[in-house]
């Protein structure tokens, strides 16, 4: 998830009233704070939070605005930019059949349809919940509450939400993917070490064998 974060510095200028001139950092958080949780086209992606770093103090009276002034100002944004092929996480707050609804960072939902799940997740209810089943992995379940990683596919701006998918192998209830994906990789570090091991003790004995007609 870390390409789906990104700190933007950005230039800016804020519209400040005369009234508020002895209050122009209120003024200049009012207007950075509208930004929060929005999709900004400018800088693509949703502003999450934002720091002041420095404002011009020689402000400028705007032609059209009045009695409007510009402010210069310097700010570092943490933005929001999932894009397609990217891994996200999410909590499960409702799970059918034929869709599994997510909501991400507690203001982006995202939905998953039953066509964007992989075929070896089965669809059962247990105890009048719905529940997808791994029938590979039968400890692996996806309910409702579930904090899941899904792949996205499509982002609507506007409506703040994301088409996810299910289909990679690295998909999934996190819960269960943080245990057995890391034991996977280790069994592959073992034996990628095992076939170097062996390599190399076949080289050895290649060299051995050389010495031995020499001889």
């Amino acid at each position: 998830m870390d390409d789906v974060f990104r700190v933007a510095d950005t230039d800016l200028i804020a519209y400040i009233h005369p009234s508020m001139a002895n209050k122009a950092r209120r003024a200049i958080q009012r207007q950075l704070s509208s930004l929060l949780f929005t999709y900004n086209e400018a800088f693509d992606g949703m502003v999450l939070a934002y720091s002041i770093e420095d404002i011009n103090k020689m402000a400028k009276i705007l032609s059209g605005l009045q009695p409007y002034y510009g402010v210069n100002l310097k700010a570092k944004l943490l933005m929001f930019s999932p894009k397609p092929d990217m891994l996200l996480e999410g909590k499960i707050v409702r799970l059918e059949r034929e869709s599994i609804h997510v909501v991400v960072l507690g203001f982006c939902s995202a939905s998953i349809m039953s066509e964007n799940i992989r075929e070896e997740f089965k669809y059962k209810s247990i105890g009048g919940q719905g529940v997808f089943i791994n029938t590979s992995h039968k400890r692996h379940l996806i309910k409702s509450g579930s904090i899941i990683r899904f792949l996205v596919q499509s982002l609507d701006e506007e409506m703040l939400h994301i088409s996810g998918s299910l289909i990679p192998a690295k998909t999934g209830c996190i819960r269960w993917l943080s245990k057995h994906v890391d034991e996977d990789s280790q069994m592959e570090r073992n034996h990628k070490r095992q076939r170097e091991e062996d390599l190399e003790s076949e080289s050895h004995k290649k060299k051995g064998i050389a010495k031995h007609h020499k001889g």
